[in-house]
C-alpha cells in the first residue's frame, strides 16, 4: 500500500462516475497511490466492485452532488454531504494528502477557501494551470479563472505563486514571468496591467521579463504569464478550443491517409513525426490545474475529463504531494 492518499471526485463532471472510476483505477495501478472515491457508493460498488477490490480503491459515501449550475458557495452550504465537501474535508482531516474534482470549479475553489483557508500572507488564491502549445514546455497560466476582478497586488500574488510552483514542480531555478498584455512595451495596457508591471518590476525574488502579447504565449516566452482570472479564462477555452479544432482535423486527415496505408490513425500520425505534437496539444495529458495559496493539495480536473485525464490529474496531484508544494508555499510566502 502507497503512503499517499488521494480523494477523488467520483460525482464531478460529465463522464462521472464511469471515467472518473476508470480513470482512478488506470492511476492506482499505475502510480501506485491510495485513491478515495468519493461519490455514491452503491453506484460506484455496482459498477466496478471486483476492479476496486484488486486495486484497493476505497469508497466514502456523498450522498449529494453539485451540478455545474449551481452557485458554487450557495450549493457548499446547502449539500454538505456532497463530494466536493466530502473531499474537501478528507484533505483538512488529514485522512487524504489532495483531493481531484472535476465538478463544479467555483464550488471546488469555495469549499477550498472556507475549509482548508488561504496560506497566510495571501489574499487571493489562484488557478495554475500548464497550458497545451506547440513548445517542449507549456507555460503556466496564472490566474486560470478563480478571480475574475483584480486589484494589481494580487496578480503581483499570482506572480509570486506561480514562481514557487514553477520552481519545485519544474525543476526552474529561476522561472521567467511575464505580464499578459496587449503590447510589449512598459507603458502599454489598461490601468491594471500598468500599475502591475511596476510592482513586477521592483520585486526582487520575481525574475520579471516585462509585458507579453498573446502570440508569445505559444512560443513559450515565459515560464509564467500572469494575468486576471477574467482574462485567463478566456485565454485558456480559446486555446482549449483552437487545439480540439486543430486535432480534430488532424484526426480526420489521418483516417483518410491510414484508410489508403492501412496503418491505424494514432500509428500514422506517430510515422509522420506528429504524435508528441498531438500530445502536446491534448488537455487530458495535462489532466488538471492546481489552486495555489490555500491549506491543501487542490487539483481542478477539466469537465469533460474522460479515464486518461483524470488519470493525469491523479498524477499531478501525486507530484504536488510529493515535491511538497503547500508547504513551499508557505516556507517562501512571507
Amino acid at each position: 500500500m502507497s503512503n499517499i492518499k488521494i480523494a477523488l471526485d467520483a460525482a464531478g463532471g460529465d463522464y462521472a462516475p464511469h471515467e472518473v472510476v476508470k480513470g482512478a483505477i488506470k492511476a492506482a495501478q499505475e502510480y501506485s497511490v491510495d485513491i478515495i472515491l468519493v461519490g455514491r457508493k452503491n453506484v460506484i460498488r455496482k459498477l466496478y466492485e471486483k476492479a476496486l477490490v484488486k486495486t484497493g480503491i476505497t469508497i466514502v459515501d456523498a450522498t449529494q452532488v453539485i451540478d455545474f449550475n449551481e452557485h458554487p458557495v450557495r450549493a457548499i452550504q446547502s449539500k454538505p454531504k456532497s463530494s466536493i465537501v466530502i473531499g474537501t474535508n478528507l484533505v483538512k482531516e488529514g485522512k487524504a494528502q489532495a483531493f481531484v474534482s472535476a465538478g463544479n470549479t467555483g464550488a471546488v475553489v469555495a469549499c477550498a477557501l472556507l475549509t482548508l483557508g488561504k496560506t497566510k500572507g495571501v489574499t487571493r488564491p489562484a488557478i495554475g494551470c500548464f497550458l497545451e502549445n506547440y513548445s517542449a514546455r507549456s507555460p503556466l497560466l496564472v490566474d486560470a479563472g478563480a478571480n475574475a476582478d483584480c486589484r494589481p497586488e494580487h496578480l503581483l500574488e499570482f506572480a509570486r505563486l506561480g514562481t514557487i510552483y514553477s520552481k519545485y514542480l519544474l525543476n526552474i531555478t529561476s522561472p521567467s514571468v511575464g505580464l499578459l498584455c496587449n503590447g510589449a512595451e512598459e507603458g502599454k495596457g489598461n490601468r491594471l496591467t500598468v500599475e502591475t508591471h511596476q510592482l513586477l518590476k521592483e520585486h526582487k525574488e520575481i525574475n520579471f521579463i516585462g509585458n507579453i502579447e498573446g502570440h508569445d504565449i505559444a512560443k513559450k516566452t515565459a515560464d509564467v504569464v500572469v494575468t486576471d482570472g477574467f482574462t485567463g479564462n478566456i485565454v485558456l477555452k480559446t486555446i482549449e478550443g483552437s487545439n480540439d479544432n486543430f486535432l480534430t482535423s488532424l484526426k480526420e486527415l489521418g483516417h483518410v491517409f491510414s484508410s489508403v496505408s492501412r496503418l491505424k490513425t494514432r500509428d500514422l500520425l506517430r510515422d509522420i513525426g506528429l504524435g508528441s505534437l498531438t500530445r502536446k496539444m491534448d488537455y487530458s495529458e495535462y489532466g488538471g490545474a492546481c489552486l495555489l495559496g490555500v491549506n491543501g493539495n487542490i487539483i481542478i480536473a477539466h469537465g469533460r475529463s474522460q479515464s486518461k485525464a483524470i488519470k493525469n490529474a491523479v498524477g499531478l496531484a501525486k507530484e504536488t504531494i510529493e515535491r511538497g508544494i503547500t508547504e513551499k508555499i508557505k516556507e517562501e510566502y512571507v
